[in-house]
């Protein structure tokens, strides 16, 4: 073939800046599809951050915007007549449910200045920011209002503007603003837009919003708005949605996501490389949390499990298994909790490791994070010889079927160390149900399966030279 597949992968604040499952998925799919070039437009929060991954061969660009430093000018430049009704008909269709009419919002601004400071310029669209402000404001200063408005839209305009590397297909790994902007380039180059989502953006930005003190109510709503409506044109506009269970699937259905265009694509390991661990059985019990030390972890509910668990196992060692540098105020939090708990000679944080070096020897792994889609770690300890005891979040309860033995809801430390219990008093019923959890994963979550339906999407969605007749790539 003379000219390979080119793919533009669209990202908000993950790889290849941010470890965690969904940059490691990307990193998989890339390593996997040698055959297929590689674009990357990155959509960041600040400039200059460090690569956490080396990017693969076929990685051949790479754009990173900053959201919030666009270039624009302090006074901005008066929008034309085009980008004013483009702008008035976005706001309107966005924010009353309506289909979007991107051909417009696209063609329309020829200067990113257009889209920032000098909308407000214009006495339309000032009359529709103060109006906007009587109907939902009427309680608070106007300038509380503007500030929040200028600052949530500028997101929104800035997105609009990103300019992503041409490709064949515009490939976003959220809803959200990676969503936008795949969108925007896939009708700017009449290339299919396809929509992978591990969790879902905009329940996870709620969640987020709800819990900031700092956001008043009616800026709460408004980022909750933004969200929700960025999901909903998202779902309704692209060629193929995947999910990774089948629940988080009806989730897009109901936001307006076509049935017909969306698959279930699960999440898969490398079954050979956690099958070869070698289990060595070491004196005590010995727990482990896997994964990075931030708040979505919750791995303070998981220090409190460890406290109550050593009461009645002395002998317990509990282990933090990875990074600490991303929320480096959470972690000091989480040092100082162990150490107010006087349990430091028990409760180890590792820092980045080989995860196998631990499987080999740990009785039960525990998830306590509040935020999960689905999570590899269950699979990877089922795999290499490692039962699980999960919070109810994501496709976690599906996994574990529905079982309270293993089962817990999110930051309630006593049914967590209560089914701890359950697993260290039975240790002979555990290995029976962890052989049939290998089965299930070896069976189900194969990470050569995942790939090889990524490399039939692909083919399926590219330029025709790339389709054979039994739809997979040539």
């Amino acid at each position: 073939m003379s000219k390979p597949l080119r793919v533009c992968m669209v990202l908000e604040g993950s790889y290849p800046f941010i470890t965690g499952g969904v940059a490691a998925w990307v990193q998989d799919i890339i390593q996997g599809l040698p055959e297929v070039e590689f674009s990357l437009l990155t959509l960041s929060p600040q400039e200059h951050q460090q690569l956490r991954y080396t990017l693969p061969p076929n990685v051949k660009e790479h754009v990173d915007l900053v959201l919030s430093d666009a270039p624009r000018k302090k006074a901005g430049v008066r929008p034309g007549k085009r980008s004013i009704a483009a702008v008035l008909q976005f706001h309107q269709q966005m924010f009353e449910s309506k289909t979007v009419n991107f051909n417009a919002i696209i063609g329309a601004p020829k200067r990113i200045e257009e889209l920032d400071n000098g909308l407000l310029r214009d006495i339309h669209l000032w009359n529709l920011l103060v109006q906007s402000n009587l109907r939902k404001n009427p309680a608070y200063p106007f300038s509380d209002y503007f500030w929040a408005w200028q600052s949530s839209h500028r997101l929104l305009f800035n997105t609009l503007q990103a300019r992503a590397p041409e490709a064949d297909i515009y490939h976003a790994i959220s809803t959200g603003f990676a969503g936008l902007a795949s969108l925007v380039a896939s009708r700017k180059h009449n290339k299919p837009f396809l929509l992978t989502e591990h969790g879902l953006y905009h329940k996870e930005r709620e969640i987020e919003i709800r819990k900031a003190d700092f956001v008043r109510g009616y800026q709460r709503d408004m980022w909750i708005n933004i969200y929700n409506n960025l999901s909903k044109i998202c779902y309704q506009s692209a060629d193929v949605v995947t999910a990774l269970f089948e629940e988080n699937r009806q989730k897009q259905i109901e936001l307006g996501a076509d049935p017909a265009k969306c698959l279930v694509i699960p999440n898969g390991i490398d079954i050979e490389r956690f099958s070869s661990v070698e289990r060595k059985k070491k004196p005590g019990f010995h727990v482990g949390l896997v994964g990075r030390i931030v708040s979505i972890k919750d791995v303070k509910t998981y220090i409190a499990v460890a406290k109550i668990v050593l009461e009645q196992i002395p002998e317990a060692t509990f282990y933090a298994i990875g990074p600490t540098d991303e929320e480096p105020e959470y972690y000091r939090e989480c040092l100082a909790m162990v150490e107010s708990f006087h349990i430091q000679d028990r409760f180890i944080f590792t820092g980045r490791q080989n995860v196998l070096e631990y499987y080999a020897f740990l009785d039960l792994m525990l998830l306590t994070s509040v935020r999960e889609a689905q999570p590899l770690v269950i699979l990877e300890g089922w795999v290499a010889g490692v039962p699980c005891i999960s919070t109810k979040v994501g496709n976690a309860p599906e996994m574990l079927d529905y079982d309270e033995r293993f089962l817990a809801p999110s930051k309630d430390p006593e049914k967590l160390a209560k089914n701890v219990m359950y697993v260290y008093q039975h240790p002979d019923l555990m290995k029976e149900i962890n052989e049939r959890n290998k089965q299930k994963a070896i069976r189900l979550y194969n990470k050569k399966d995942l790939i090889q339906r990524y490399r039939e999407l692909y083919a399926q969605l590219g330029p025709e030279q790339w389709k054979s007749h039994d739809g997979e790539a040539t």
